[in-house]
């Protein structure tokens, strides 16, 4: 099964989208641009929700739930929001179907029932939610709001890839309000800490932190920060983001507080929200052509026993020895499964979770019990060990992390052999086109060059980094002064 993928280096868009499907993460739905999200996706995606929202807990956040629909005269309030969504935005202007007369069994519009105002099915949820904002704000009291919601959003794509872009893709969005921009910066900037401690140390990828030119910003957004990701085919893949949207919101819905010196104030606000598309860039970023590997503190299954058999009493005799094996796992918190099905042969189940990823994958037949051993291998590498039963529990828990660590290992030294520092325009169009990755060049800060290098190269300014190292310089393009170097790639 594995063999049927379409390899990495023959067609690396094609190979992903083998991935994704027959690794039983995701399938293409009747409705065009959307996914149906399988069973092993799902549980994926559960993992990686249940690591956020306790991280977005242990912050201070709680959970809410806003409505789907967002009256269209809502979106208009805030100018630039509203024009940064307009064209991907689903739009309901009836609430009922009737019966065709002129044709048996079919259903039409309704023309009597139309809504007396068209409500857009949510692109993302500031403009709902910040209506709701000016009745819970009333005073300094109240401050700050810090709440979060799990949601699905549509934005109607014409171009789709599963995971990457969809129509519809689930995800999470917190949005909150301040009583100072310093209060509401440092939110932001908080949240962006949190994703890149998540994305590092869960899905096992590095991320460069920064903020997107102005020309790449959230629609409605003073300062949008980014975490960017590297992928295996040299392309960047924004993992999260989080922005600092002043006072826009507040004004445009007349959010106010009064102040502990009894002054009406507008607050200050901050958006934030990572999707499904996480699952794309873990798909990405660490995979290969025999299937799906995953990061043990993430995967839906951390470990598979495959028992070796002929016959009932050898069965019985497997059993045996699997079952105190199994209770010591899950003991430790390792997800375990026992694949004793008749149905298939243990080759084929092998291969099968090779292609699913599954991170350690331990083989026991009559040969192994005699001589007191298990096999184990390791998806990551491929090492198979054989291992006594005795302790084998804490030999697995310890290999677990030690994939994880590998896997991040594995990931930034791809990413420090693809930042490339280029001086020339000749060199910047040459590292895209030979090697990939991240072009660290001197930019002159000016929109219009960051489009003339975008429509020539199709690269974009990726961030800004953190903390960012001032270096006199000249333009990589228009050769005119700079003071930083930035982040170039091409992107998903």
């Amino acid at each position: 099964m594995a063999n049927e993928l379409t390899s990495r280096a023959t067609d690396y868009a094609q190979w992903y989208n083998d991935l994704i499907l027959k690794g039983g993460l995701a399938d293409y739905s009747a409705v065009r641009g959307c996914m149906v999200i399988k069973p092993y996706g799902y549980a994926l995606w559960e993992n990686m929700k249940d690591v956020l929202d306790r991280m977005f807990k242990e912050t201070g956040h709680v959970n809410a739930y806003f409505p789907l629909f967002v009256p269209k005269s809502f979106l208009e309030k805030e100018e630039g929001h509203a024009e940064g969504f307009a064209k991907e935005c689903a739009v309901v202007t009836h609430y009922r179907l009737k019966g065709d007369p002129n044709n048996k069994g079919k259903l039409i519009v309704d023309p009597e029932a139309k809504l007396e105002e068209e409500l857009i099915v949510r692109p993302t949820s500031e403009a709902i939610i910040w209506n709701a904002y000016k009745d819970w704000i009333q005073s300094y009291r109240d401050l700050p709001l810090l709440i979060n919601q799990w949601a699905n959003v549509v934005r109607w794509e014409m171009r789709t890839r599963l995971f990457l872009r969809t129509a519809e893709f689930l995800w999470q969005e917190g949005h909150t309000a301040h009583a100072t921009a310093d209060e509401a910066i440092q939110e932001a900037e908080k949240m962006l800490h949190v994703y890149a401690d998540f994305v590092e140390n869960y899905m096992a990828l590095p991320v460069m932190k920064g903020v997107k030119t102005p020309n790449e910003r959230f629609a409605g957004a003073l300062e949008t920060y980014c975490i960017e990701a590297l992928m295996q085919d040299g392309k960047a893949l924004q993992a999260g983001t989080s922005h600092f949207l002043g006072q826009n919101f507040a004004k445009a819905f007349d959010v106010k507080y009064l102040t502990k010196e009894n002054r009406q104030e507008f607050v200050w606000a901050t958006s934030w929200g990572v999707s499904t598309r996480l699952i794309g860039a873990l798909v990405m970023a660490h995979s290969d052509d025999q299937g799906l590997v995953l990061p043990p503190r993430i995967a839906p299954l951390q470990v598979v026993i495959v028992p070796i058999f002929k016959g009932a009493e050898q069965k019985a005799a497997v059993d045996e020895k699997v079952s105190p094996l199994i209770a010591d796992l899950k003991a430790r918190g390792i997800s375990v499964k026992y694949d004793d099905s008749e149905n298939n042969r243990p080759g084929w189940k092998f291969a099968e979770y090779e292609l699913k990823g599954v991170p350690v994958r331990i083989a026991i037949g009559p040969k192994d019990i005699e001589h007191g051993v298990v096999e184990i291998a390791r998806r990551d590498t491929k090492e198979k060990t054989s291992v006594p039963v005795e302790g084998v529990a804490q030999y697995i828990q310890d290999l677990l992390e030690n994939i994880q660590q590998n896997l991040y290992n594995r990931a930034l030294a791809y990413r420090e052999e693809h930042i490339t520092a280029v001086n020339s325009w000749e060199e910047f169009k040459a590292v895209l086109e030979q090697k990939g990755g991240f072009v660290s060049a001197h930019w002159d800060g000016t929109p219009e060059t960051e489009e003339k290098i975008k429509d020539e190269t199709k690269a974009t300014i990726r961030c800004i980094p953190l903390n960012n190292m001032q270096e006199s310089g000249s333009c990589v393009y228009s050769g005119k002064p700079s003071s930083q170097r930035v982040l170039f790639a091409l992107a998903y």
